[in-house]
C-alpha cells in the first residue's frame, strides 16, 4: 500500500510539473516557440533583382543593345528523383545546359536539393517540366541578349555565369546594373522546398538595376566597324582601334576594336586579352602624336610661335644618344617650327623642349619640369580621365627621376616615345589642344532610362571642365595641324569647306625589353580632327593599328582615318561653309 501511495505521488507531480510547463510554453513563451516553429519551417530564398538592361543612342532615341531573357534553372530532390527519368530528359532536350555530374549528385549521400541545369531556354525548360517527373523544380531567371552580336563588345562586357558584369559597361556598372538582390519568406515542407509563394511573403522586396543609356551612336559605331573591317582585309594590319568624341562636350560617340569577340559566347576566345578595352586599359607608347601637346606648351606660355625658327641638322645628340629625324629632309639649315610639325621632325619637338627651359641650346631642369606640368597635370596624360570604364593610367617620367639619361629621356617624351598613355588620354588631351583649350572629363553615359522614357545624369559623378590653354593657343594649333593635310601630302582628298587637320605617330615596340632597331615591329595611330571651315572642331578622331612583326605606319593610318572621316561627314550631314 505505501507503494502504491509514494506511485500516486509522483505520478501527481510528474503531472503538476508537465501542466506548469504546458501553461509556460502555451501562455507565458507563445511567441518565442511560434517564431522556433516558424523558423523550422520557413524558407528563406533570394529574390534575384532584374538587371538592367543597355541603350545606345540612334537618331536622338535609345535603343537596346543588351537586354534581358527569362531562362530557368532546373533543380531536383535526389532523394526522390528518379535518377534515370531525369538524366534521359536533360540529355534529351537540355544537354548543353547541364552544369553538374548527375552520378555524383546522387552518391552525395543526404543531398535533398541540387541545380542540375543552368540558363535553359523558356521552350526547352517547359519539355523538361511536361515529363512529369516527381520533385523536378523550374527556377526562374535571367541571361543577357546581345541582338547587334560582336558589335562594340569591348564597351559592352558581359555577364558571366554567377550574375556578375565584367570588363565593358557590364563590369564598370556592374552596381547600377545588377540592382538589389530582396529576400522571399515562404513556409517549406520536410524538404526545406517553398510549399507556397505570394505577395505577402516578401521580406524584402528586389531592386531592379538601372537602365543605362550610352552616349555611343548606334548607327555611327556599326558603320565604323566596317570601315575598320575593311582596312584590316586590305592591310597588314591584325589589329585597329578606333574612338570618336566631341571635343566640346567630352561625350563618346564611337570607340571599339578589332577583332572583337561575341559576348554572349564569351568563353569562345583564345585569351583574357580578347576582354580587354584597347582604348582605355592598354597603354602603349602614340609617338609623334604627342608632338601636338610640347607644341601647345611652349606656344601657351610664350616661348615660340609657329614661325619661330631653329637650325635642323637632322638629328639631336643628347645624353650619348643620336636622336635622329625619320624624315631626312631640309638638313643644316633654319626651318620654322610648322614646317618641323609639317615633317614629324623629332628636332622640332626637342626644340621646343629646350625652349620650354629658355634655353635653345640644351634641355634643363626648368624645362623637364614645365613639359611634366603640361604632360602630367594639365593634359593629364599619367592619369585616368574618369570616363565610366575601367582604365589604365600612362606614365609620365618624372622631371627628377634618378636614372641615366634622363634628358634623352624627355626629348623621347616630345615625340612620344619613353613614355605611355591610352588612347582616351591621348584623345581628351588632343581635345583640348583643339576646343579652344579646354580640359573635359570624357563620358560614355548618358545618363539612366526612367520608365517615362526620360534620361537622367548619373548622380555623383566628377566632371572636369578647365581652361589649360589659351584661345590663340588653341587656334594656332588648329591651323599647324590643318596644314600638316594639305593637299602637297593628302593629295586633295579632303572635300572643300571642310577644317580637318591631325597629326600621325609611329612608334617602335620594345622587344625584350629594348627598342627594336630592325623597325620591323612599329604601331601606326593618327589623331585629327573635323568640322566645317572657319568652326570649332565637331568631332575629334583617333585610331591605332598594328600587329605582331608588322611595321605600321602613321601614314598606313591615314587612310582608316580618311574613310571614317568621309563617312562621319554623310552621315552626321555636316554641312560645308565655303
Amino acid at each position: 500500500m505505501p507503494r502504491i501511495k509514494i506511485l500516486r505521488n509522483l505520478t501527481l507531480v510528474a503531472l503538476a510539473i508537465i501542466t506548469v510547463r504546458l501553461f509556460a510554453i502555451q501562455i507565458l513563451e507563445h511567441d518565442i516557440w511560434v517564431a522556433k516553429a516558424s523558423d523550422q519551417h520557413t524558407l528563406l530564398e533570394t529574390i534575384t533583382a532584374g538587371r538592367g538592361e543597355i541603350y545606345m543612342m540612334d537618331k536622338g532615341e535609345p535603343v537596346a543593345v543588351v537586354l534581358n531573357q527569362t531562362v530557368y534553372q532546373i533543380v531536383i530532390d535526389p532523394g526522390f528523383t528518379d535518377k534515370d527519368q531525369i538524366k534521359s530528359a536533360l540529355e534529351k532536350y537540355a544537354k548543353d545546359y547541364i552544369v553538374v555530374n548527375l552520378d555524383e549528385v546522387y552518391s552525395t549521400e543526404g543531398l535533398r536539393y541540387s541545380i542540375v541545369a543552368k540558363n535553359v531556354p523558356y521552350s526547352i525548360a517547359t519539355k523538361i517540366a511536361a515529363e512529369g517527373i516527381d520533385y523536378v523544380w523550374l527556377k526562374e531567371g535571367n541571361s543577357r541578349v546581345y541582338p547587334e552580336g560582336e558589335m562594340a563588345s569591348t564597351i559592352l562586357g558581359f555577364v558571366n555565369a554567377d550574375g556578375l558584369g565584367q570588363y565593358g559597361v557590364e563590369g564598370s556598372l556592374n552596381h547600377l546594373l545588377a540592382g538589389k538582390d530582396g529576400t522571399l519568406k515562404t513556409v517549406s515542407d520536410i524538404n526545406n522546398v517553398a510549399l507556397s509563394i505570394g505577395s505577402d511573403n516578401i521580406k524584402i522586396p528586389a531592386e531592379d538595376g538601372k537602365d543605362i543609356v550610352l552616349t555611343i551612336d548606334r548607327g555611327l559605331e556599326s558603320g565604323v566597324e566596317e570601315i575598320m573591317q575593311d582596312f584590316l582585309n586590305n592591310s597588314s594590319a591584325t589589329n585597329a582601334a578606333v574612338l570618336i568624341m566631341d571635343p566640346n562636350t567630352g561625350e563618346v560617340l564611337a570607340m571599339t576594336a578589332l577583332p572583337n569577340y561575341d559576348p554572349a559566347d564569351y568563353g569562345n576566345v583564345k585569351d583574357a586579352s580578347a576582354y580587354l578595352n584597347q582604348v582605355t586599359e592598354v597603354p602603349y607608347e602614340p609617338a609623334s602624336i604627342f608632338k601636338s601637346f610640347v607644341y601647345s606648351a611652349a606656344i601657351n606660355e610664350g616661348k615660340m610661335s609657329a614661325d619661330t625658327t631653329f637650325y635642323n641638322k637632322g638629328y639631336e645628340n643628347i645624353d650619348g644618344n643620336t636622336i635622329k629625324n625619320a624624315e631626312q629632309r631640309l638638313n643644316n639649315q633654319y626651318v620654322d617650327m610648322k614646317t618641323a610639325l609639317y615633317w614629324s621632325f623629332n628636332t622640332g619637338s626637342i626644340h621646343a623642349l629646350k625652349l620650354l627651359g629658355d634655353n635653345d641650346a640644351e634641355i634643363t631642369a626648368a624645362a623637364r619640369e614645365k613639359l611634366y606640368d603640361y604632360y602630367a597635370n594639365k593634359f593629364r596624360l599619367n592619369q585616368p580621365t574618369g570616363i565610366e570604364l575601367i582604365e589604365s593610367e600612362g606614365f609620365v617620367w618624372d622631371p627628377h627621376a634618378e636614372i641615366y639619361g634622363l634628358n634623352a629621356a624627355y626629348a623621347n617624351m616630345t615625340f612620344g616615345q619613353n613614355l605611355s598613355a591610352t588612347m582616351i588620354e591621348t584623345a581628351t588631351a588632343f581635345s583640348a589642344v583643339v576646343n579652344g583649350g579646354r580640359y573635359i572629363t570624357p563620358t560614355i553615359v548618358k545618363g539612366t532610362l526612367e520608365k517615362n522614357g526620360t534620361i537622367t545624369p548619373l548622380e555623383n559623378t566628377e566632371k572636369i571642365d578647365e581652361k589649360i590653354l589659351k584661345e590663340s593657343t588653341s587656334a594656332t594649333m588648329r591651323e599647324m595641324l590643318i596644314n600638316n593635310r594639305s593637299w602637297k601630302v593628302r593629295g586633295g582628298v579632303d572635300r572643300p569647306g571642310y577644317a580637318i587637320g591631325g597629326k600621325t605617330g609611329t612608334a617602335q615596340v620594345l622587344v625584350n625589353g629594348a627598342y627594336d632597331s630592325s623597325m620591323q615591329n612599329l604601331v601606326g595611330s593618327y589623331i585629327g580632327f573635323l568640322g566645317p571651315s572657319g568652326e570649332l572642331p565637331q568631332y575629334v578622331v583617333m585610331a591605332k593599328a598594328w600587329g605582331e612583326g608588322q611595321a605600321l605606319q602613321g601614314t598606313d593610318v591615314i587612310n582608316l582615318f580618311d574613310s571614317i572621316s568621309h563617312f562621319l561627314i554623310s552621315y552626321e550631314k555636316i554641312q560645308p561653309v565655303l
